[in-house]
């Protein structure tokens, strides 16, 4: 077995450990001991994770509680609706789940959103775990507890916060994942880059061989440096109340529009947020608040991972309306966060529309 990192998330009570291992699905069993409530698991996940992960998974938690139940449901983000939701609430009242049963997402970021609000609104709170499955939820989503569901209008619009007993993640993992769903995980990467760390901005600029080769120990390093950047964030700011937080949506509020008005799916969500960060820096840049190079080094990085720049050139009006649903509307005005150099982003209150609308447009 290889060696371990740990990261803490330090929220007081609702304290937690990211538990990051090669290998750590193999030994699942002795992992997740300590941190189950009770002797019933509901293990969720989807139908891709479930050829190359569920049964393993299955086996080892068998081996822990005495009942352990699983619900599939379907890949991709359409599986984040009221609707699945409503299938997934009947079936946890099939299983005789009480408060001491466990629910357990399986997954990428949609499994863990979709269980970990299936758990937080379930007999008003079960006992959570995450295993992320994907690059993008081992960096960000699985951690923080942030959880939740899309309305057709706005992503991510019903939620909670409901942070989980603890994150395992086995990088090894990441060899099963397609290309596209790899480099779409990368735009979280290199957000924490942009938003907070030079140093890690830099780390990804040097690294683009081993990153696109998917090096283990690379990577390894790379969802640690992540985790320990969110952590940081979600310590300080756990409820998005202070503000701090905020600067983990940076290129969320282009990003999230994309996604609502062209559909749930025809972008991954790393995608639609590469696009939205390019859009937020040429604004950043429109402005006269980000130093020179910015945008360009941003974008370079980009496409040296495989990542798309260039926002769709129809519906721009309709990306301005969707943008307007944003969470971060307060008293009608949206607010965004902008870059102003590489390692630092600000809040900044939204310029008239059309100043938004040459964001859109496909240029450095």
């Amino acid at each position: 077995m290889n060696s371990s990192t740990v990261v803490p998330v330090n929220l007081g009570t609702r304290s937690y450990k990211i538990q990051i291992q090669s290998g750590l699905i193999e030994d699942l069993a002795n992992q997740i001991k300590g941190t189950l409530n009770g002797n019933h698991i509901i293990l969720v996940t989807d139908n891709i994770v479930e050829g190359f992960y569920h049964s393993q998974v299955l086996k080892e938690l068998k081996d822990v509680v005495e009942r352990v139940d699983s619900i599939v449901v379907p890949s991709g983000e359409t599986s984040k609706s009221v609707a699945q939701c409503d299938k997934l609430w009947q079936k946890l009242v099939d299983f005789r789940t009480d408060r001491k049963s466990n629910v357990i997402a399986l997954g990428g970021g949609v499994i863990g959103d979709l269980a970990g609000f299936i758990a937080a609104s379930f007999m008003r709170g079960l006992p959570f775990t995450q295993i992320p499955t994907t690059l993008l939820a081992q960096v960000d989503s699985s951690v923080g507890g942030k959880v939740g569901i899309n309305l057709p209008q706005a992503k991510n619009m019903v939620g909670a916060f409901w942070q989980p007993q603890s994150v395992l993640i086995d990088p090894l993992v990441l060899k099963t994942l397609d290309r596209r769903n790899y480099v779409a995980g990368m735009a979280e990467v290199i957000k924490y880059g942009v938003i907070m760390d030079l140093e890690l901005f830099e780390f990804l600029e040097n690294s683009i061989n081993q990153i696109n080769r998917r090096d283990p120990d690379t990577l390894t390093k790379i969802i640690a440096w992540c985790c320990r950047c969110k952590a940081t964030v979600v310590e300080e700011d756990e409820k998005e109340t202070a503000g701090r937080r905020a600067i983990l949506n940076y290129g969320h509020t282009f990003g999230h529009a994309i996604e609502a008005v062209f559909g749930y799916g025809e972008f991954l969500h790393g995608e639609a947020i590469s696009i939205g960060m390019t859009c937020a820096a040429r604004l950043a840049q429109q402005l006269k608040i980000a130093d020179d190079g910015l945008l360009k080094r941003q974008t370079e990085l980009f496409k040296a991972v495989g990542l798309p720049v260039d926002c769709p050139s129809e519906r721009h009006d309709d990306l301005i309306n969707a943008m307007k649903h944003d969470k971060k509307v307060a008293a009608g005005k949206l607010v965004l966060i902008l870059p102003t150099q590489l390692g630092h982003v600000e809040l900044i209150p939204a310029p008239k529309d059309d100043v938004i609308l040459k964001s859109l447009i496909n240029e450095y």
